[in-house]
């Protein structure tokens, strides 16, 4: 379950990154405004600032530049986190500040994330397996912490209780998005966090 491979008739591998970073942006708007089977190759191309065919210079089909939209937001959302979680933090206060920095991430990627989840389903046979086992690496994440603080005595919950609790976080952060129609107008983003970390973690925290 590897990384899907997408060929490129172009060498010089900072230009292909270049233009694919390109590619992801200008899709990501127009498949937010018009979906995924409704934008064409040659929006995506002239969004992006050139030709129809100096874009199939970079991929072979448009399916090809949904896998890169998915790819790049689960790189884009780990790789912020894992900047913003400080390795030294520990116990209940450094799980604290990861979900703070993952909901932070939520909200900033609001369109990447809502897209990438909406045209998923569109993803090819080969690309959808990668694309899920990048989420399950994002669960792991908090597993891990979890599991450390659990471990220290700070949080009561049983080892199959864990990924349960993990799997809450990356949902709950992405409920910002998801439900930001609604949950926006209630809570600022702060907000939002606090009361999920008090349901997450104060009511499930040992005595």
């Amino acid at each position: 379950m590897g990384k899907k491979e997408v060929p490129s008739l172009v060498k010089d591998e900072k230009l292909i990154q270049r233009r694919r970073e390109e590619m992801v942006k200008a899709a990501v708007s127009l498949f937010k405004e018009n979906g995924f089977h409704r934008t064409t190759t040659r929006e995506i191309a002239k969004a992006s600032g050139f030709s129809i065919g100096t874009l199939y210079e970079y991929i072979r089909s448009k399916e090809d530049i949904l896998y890169l939209v998915c790819d790049s937001i689960y790189d884009g959302v780990k790789l912020r986190l894992q900047q913003d979680i400080n390795g030294e933090d520990s116990g209940i206060q450094g799980v604290e500040r990861a979900i703070a920095a993952y909901f932070k991430v939520m909200d900033d990627m609001q369109d990447e994330v809502l897209v990438m989840y909406q045209e998923a389903k569109s993803l090819s046979h080969e690309a959808l397996p990668y694309v899920l086992k990048k989420e399950l690496e994002m669960t792991a994440i908090f597993e891990e912490l979890l599991f450390k603080v659990v471990k220290q005595g700070e949080l009561n919950l049983s080892e199959n209780e864990i990924p349960a609790a993990a799997h809450n976080i990356v949902i709950l952060g992405q409920m910002w998005t998801f439900r930001r129609w609604a949950l926006q107008k209630i809570y600022t983003l702060e907000e939002y966090t606090q009361l999920q970390l008090q349901q997450l973690l104060y009511g499930i925290k040992g005595a």
